[in-house]
């Protein structure tokens, strides 16, 4: 990454002193934002596109509000929680927070942060995206009918890559960004509310993911089991598993893992969708395939008439939370070793989520149909060996994506609590006790919400509506907004041209439908999860009813 400055007169340099430039901006009564002042700017994907667009900018849109990944090791240095330096003779902003500088700050260390590569980085991409959830589209389909359903597949894929390129220009303006609540910092004017309410709901939407794990855990232990223990006591056995699983400090070694798992669950649903096509079928003339007694299998090429608008909210739900995972992206360009790599990573994970997420959930939902589908759509499946051979594959993802977010979340406290000191670059039993103390507060709160909210489907859509609205949409229609404006000042759109026209309309959609999909689709998942308490069958919170899978030629659910 090249940083050079575009001073007042047109000339060219490096990065001077950063006081001194604001100093200078100030005096002459300069707008008062960091590209003017010749703080960080003109900085360049890389050296081709300079050479290609000659001195076309990415300038930074403020100061920097947090202290890089890695900074210098200072055994006095204190530090708050949000990770601004509590020293008194120690400034708020460093001098150089270029990845380059990052890495050579690290070096000597034991453990190093900057180290991911970009197939590393797809590793965990694939592991974020191809999981369980993707077993709700066939569910999804059948509410929305296929056609529907395929074009939202393609339509929210297409916003999710759009969004993701823009906090990835946003990283690389801003390389000292650790997290998404330091972006949240950032991109809302320095103001420490924006910090915190980015913080809690950063912690709360990957505990619900926790949660979720959790919660299908459970349902697969009972479903191999039928029902061996309490179902209370198969949570709280994945959560044990999981936390164990969670202790490795970097993404660098997670992305092992990340492989294994994506690996795995493309297996699995593969498998699903393989066994959803050969097995004995409902509706046939033998007695063999009449099981149960609901008909033929019903396909629907467009809703139902009379599908609720609470119906086709929660569908569309399961389809959004499977694509966003935009919460976690700064934290993995953060430890990449070369950010400008980042799309590569992204382009492949995307092209690979249309083709798997459509076609498992039309293989799927085509055999199935809407009278016998289920959440996940393992549940589907006629065979009972082949529910639990195909559930089975999943097992790798069932343990590791709940793994990966509480990572991303221990690092967020970790990183707050002890940058800059030993303990967060080398093994010191204080950095390992609070590591572990910090992960395991959050798998017993993880363990909680799977009790309290103990249904697939709904626990999904709840969390696409809270977390994914600001995460997903909101926030990054609005960083598109500030770094053009950054770049060209407020009227961008008017010298842009066409493409200025466009790019502000897009994200003034972008952010009206994260608002639209808080307030909807909130109150979508609270109805559907309040009418599921109403009917009952699973028996409250913390209990032991069965919760796992049944088979409908075993369990002949319909037949009468």
């Amino acid at each position: 990454m090249a940083v050079e400055v575009i001073k007042k007169d047109g000339s060219s340099g490096p990065a001077g002193n950063p006081d001194a430039d604001m100093a200078s901006s100030e005096s002459s009564d300069i707008k008062s934002n960091w590209a003017t002042a010749g703080y960080y700017t003109g900085i360049y994907v890389n050296d081709e596109e300079k050479a290609i667009h000659g001195r076309r900018m990415m300038n930074r849109i403020d100061k920097p509000r947090t202290k890089s990944i890695a900074v210098p090791i200072d055994p006095n240095r204190r530090v708050s929680l949000t990770g601004k330096s509590q020293s008194p003779d120690s400034g708020d902003d460093d001098a150089d927070v270029s990845v380059g500088k990052q890495m050579e700050l690290e070096a000597g260390n034991a453990i190093q942060y900057r180290t991911c590569t970009w197939p590393k980085t797809a590793a965990l991409l694939f592991s974020e995206y191809i999981c369980l959830a993707i077993m709700s589209f066939p569910y999804s389909y059948s509410v929305l009918g296929l056609v529907p359903g395929i074009i939202l597949t393609v339509v929210q894929a297409a916003f999710v890559l759009y969004t993701s390129l823009i906090v990835w220009e946003f990283c690389i303006r801003h390389p000292e960004v650790k997290d998404v609540c330091d972006v949240g910092q950032t991109l809302f004017f320095g103001k420490r509310w924006a910090w915190w309410f980015t913080g809690v709901m950063f912690l709360l939407n990957n505990t619900f993911i926790q949660g979720f794990h959790c919660l299908v855990g459970a349902k697969y232990l009972n479903t191999m089991t039928n029902g061996g223990i309490c179902t209370v006591g198969f949570s709280a056995i994945m959560a044990v598993v999981s936390f164990l699983c969670s202790m490795p400090r970097t993404f660098s070694a997670l992305a092992r893992l990340a492989t294994v798992s994506a690996f795995f669950t493309f297996i699995s649903v593969l498998l699903a969708a393989i066994f959803a096509g050969i097995e004995d079928h409902p509706g046939g003339g033998s007695a063999d395939t009449a099981w149960p007694k609901q008909g033929k299998v019903e396909l629907l090429v467009v809703p139902l008439a009379g599908t609720s608008f609470v119906e086709g909210m929660n569908a569309f739900l399961n389809i959004s939370y499977t694509f966003i995972g935009q919460i976690t992206l700064p934290s993995f360009i953060a430890e990449m070793k070369e950010p400008n790599d980042f799309p590569k990573a992204l382009w492949a994970v995307t092209m690979a989520e249309i083709i798997v997420f459509s076609l498992i959930g039309a293989v799927i939902y085509g055999f199935t149909g809407t009278n016998y589908n289920v959440a996940p759509a393992f549940g589907s499946l006629g065979n009972e060996t082949y529910l639990k051979v195909s559930f089975s594959f999943m097992i790798p993802t069932l343990i590791f994506l709940g793994v990966l977010y509480a990572s991303v979340s221990a690092r967020f406290v970790f990183f707050r609590l002890f940058s800059g000191t030993k303990h967060m670059g080398n093994h010191t039993v204080v950095g390992w006790a609070s590591w572990a103390g910090i992960l395991a507060c959050l798998w017993v709160m993880a363990f909680i919400i799977a009790e309290v909210i103990p249904f697939f489907s709904y626990l999904l859509s709840l969390m696409s509506a809270l977390f994914d609205s600001f995460f997903g949409w909101i926030y990054w229609g609005f960083a598109y907004m500030r770094m053009r404006d950054a770049d060209m000042g407020r009227d961008f759109y008017k010298k842009r041209g066409v493409r200025g026209w466009i790019g502000l309309c897009v994200n003034i959609f972008i952010i009206a439908f994260g608002f639209f999909n808080l307030v909807a689709g909130t109150y979508a998942s609270v109805d559907e999860i309040v009418m599921a308490y109403a009917n009952g069958g699973f028996g409250g919170p913390f209990g032991c009813e069965y919760n796992g899978l049944y088979i409908w030629r075993k369990a002949d659910a319909f037949s009468s």
